[in-house]
């Protein structure tokens, strides 16, 4: 989900490697703009997109690289095969790979970073994952080798995600400010509040494939002020910009738009430690209070698609299931009164800074009050975002982006900030991931969606489809991002 920060603080880069050898290819430099700041650099130890933004294939990289559609090539390991029951995964790394310190990113940095993403006290978002790895076995500086307790079908695409870099044991303490990797960035500086630049790092393996550098990532959250930067050229890459942009720069010459699909799911989340939301009759009338289709225009000027349960359109196996909890504001009101609720019901809904959950969020109130319950809202920064509705539970209901793909064990997590309890969920989600036989891990796909359709766990609203503009000598935007990331040694300048 997205997850940002601003504090007063710079952090401090860590110091230039020695050239590989040879002069540096020239360069360009790049400004990107992103809508949220990320509130530290190491990905291993926070939630907030906005980190993997920045740092993914940039300054850390993972053993494989996951591309647009969800093809999945080389990075860190130059091969790999699994085992026929596909619970023995053996990788071939890279030779003579370096971090930015110098150490050798070998095969003990692979294992030390798995052991401690699963280890009970790893604060690693996905710690389930690196959890079922029963060993992991350095064979010899380039082999390592994975066995899991049972097979796990998205193996690979969750070992191309941020949570899964590569660190340099050294360096964890300090990653979150000071990140070390062996990408072909680093640090060079970072103005909270307002940017962070990322300079060529000459000891990377391929150092003549870095186009651009420096490359400053501009925070620019409100909608008026990323249009004022495009127009004033201050900006030349401008990836998921609010949608109000198409219309501004589509026909212009000198400008690209471009829109992309996305795995995200937006939805309004909503807090089933709370008594009356428990009830699943209330959380059907919310979903049947509320027009998608409404909210998607408010939030996304329509650039999205509505869902009813949290899978995207344009992944495989999804499966339509809006029909299931569908807009009937008569539905909703026969609802709350089968539940016994007493009218009208008060709740509070904690809302982000981005435009889409805060213009969302005035659509959602209007229409749930027309069936009896009253919303609070109540705006937050990211940071009180994340302390007191992701970390602490206090909150009602909520208007966030999930923009994680494969997140569908986040439904089987006890702690997790939903609350959502489900035995019969548990069970039906091992089996999806332990199945690799194709028509049947879709025949569970399709189970698991409709199960929580059915459970209106929360109420959910659309896929958005992310607007990006450019200048128009700028190439290798990803037409689809499975994934958010900015992957820089995919842009490339034409003349």
């Amino acid at each position: 989900m997205h997850v940002a920060d601003a504090g007063t603080s710079p952090a401090v880069a860590p110091a230039a490697a020695t050239p590989a050898g040879g002069r540096a290819p020239a360069r360009r430099p790049l400004t990107l703009g992103m809508v949220l700041e990320p509130p530290a650099l190491d990905p291993t130890a926070g939630a907030a997109a906005a980190i993997a933004e920045v740092v993914l294939y940039n300054v850390f990289e993972t053993l494989v690289h996951v591309r647009p559609h969800g093809k999945i090539s080389p990075l860190l390991a130059e091969r790999w095969h699994a085992s026929d029951d596909q619970k023995t995964w053996t990788f071939i790394l890279r030779p003579d790979v370096r971090f930015q310190n110098g150490k050798p990113c070998d095969a003990q940095a692979v294992r030390a970073s798995f052991e401690r993403a699963g280890a009970k006290d790893s604060v690693n978002k996905d710690r389930a994952f690196f959890a079922a790895m029963t060993t992991i076995e350095a064979r010899d500086a380039r082999t390592v080798v994975i066995r899991l307790a049972s097979p796990d079908a998205d193996f690979l695409f969750q070992l191309g995600q941020a949570t899964a870099v590569i660190v340099e044991p050294g360096t964890v303490a300090t990653n979150a400010a000071q990140p070390v990797g062996t990408g072909p960035y680093r640090l060079g500086s970072w103005r909270r509040g307002a940017s962070l630049q990322l300079v060529a790092w000459e000891g990377f393996r391929e150092p003549a494939t870095i186009q651009f550098s420096p490359v400053t990532f501009r925070f620019i959250g409100e909608p008026a002020a990323q249009m004022a930067a495009l127009m004033a050229g201050e900006v030349d890459v401008f990836p998921r910009v609010t949608e109000r942009a198409e219309a501004r720069f589509r026909g212009n010459a000198q400008w690209r738009v471009q829109i992309s699909s996305s795995r995200a799911k937006t939805l309004v989340a909503i807090n089933h430690r709370r008594k009356a939301l428990a009830d699943v009759r209330v959380r059907r009338a919310m979903a049947a209070a509320i027009d998608r289709q409404a909210v998607l225009k408010a939030g996304q000027l329509g650039h999205g698609t509505p869902i009813g349960s949290h899978y995207t359109p344009d992944a495989p196996g999804y499966v339509d299931l809006t029909a299931v909890n569908p807009y009937d504001p008569e539905r909703a009101k026969a609802l709350l009164k089968e539940a016994g609720v007493p009218l009208p019901l008060s709740l509070v809904m904690t809302v982000p800074p981005t435009p889409y959950a805060r213009q969302g969020a005035l659509v959602v109130m209007a229409q749930l009050a027309k069936v009896g319950i009253v919303v609070r809202l109540q705006q937050v920064e990211w940071a009180q975002w994340l302390q007191g509705t992701y970390r602490n539970h206090d909150y009602d209901l909520s208007i966030v982006s999930h923009v994680e793909p494969l997140d569908l064990g986040n439904f089987a997590r006890p702690d997790y900030y939903w609350g959502y309890r489900s035995p019969k969920f548990d069970a039906l989600y091992r089996q999806l991931v332990t199945t690799v036989q194709e028509a049947e891990r879709m025949k569970r796909l399709a189970e698991v969606q409709r199960l929580l359709a059915d459970d209106c766990v929360l109420a959910w609203l659309y896929q958005p489809h992310w607007v990006s503009v450019s200048r128009a000598s700028i190439t290798g935007l990803w037409d689809d991002m499975p994934m958010l990331a900015n992957d820089l040694r995919a842009l490339h300048r034409e003349g």
